[in-house]
């Protein structure tokens, strides 16, 4: 079961401020290509999975940025981390 829920909001910068779109695409595909469980929201993507392999998608994303050109990142992230159980659809349910 995951122990966490992690929110990411990826925010590369490139030469003459071109476009990040792109960019932000290649990195929701990084967490797409772990498997973990993810939802993508309109400013940033939450992902649902054991803590240390969340971190470890989080630096595969920044190094991909890199890889695309950026020249450097900002990653905003947000924490929930419950070690008897976290799951996105549990603390979003009396929303629904």
């Amino acid at each position: 079961m995951a122990n966490a829920l992690v929110s990411i909001q990826i925010i590369p910068k490139l030469k003459n401020g071109g476009d990040t779109i792109p960019l932000v695409d290649a990195a929701i595909g990084v967490i797409e290509a772990s498997g973990v469980k993810y939802n993508v929201h309109p400013l940033e993507t939450t992902m649902e999975g054991e803590l240390t392999e969340l971190f470890s998608v989080i630096e595969q994303m920044n190094q991909k940025m890199i890889e695309l050109g950026s020249l450097s990142v900002i990653s905003q992230v947000k924490v929930f981390y419950k070690p008897d159980g976290a799951s996105m659809d549990r603390l979003t349910e009396k929303y629904r």
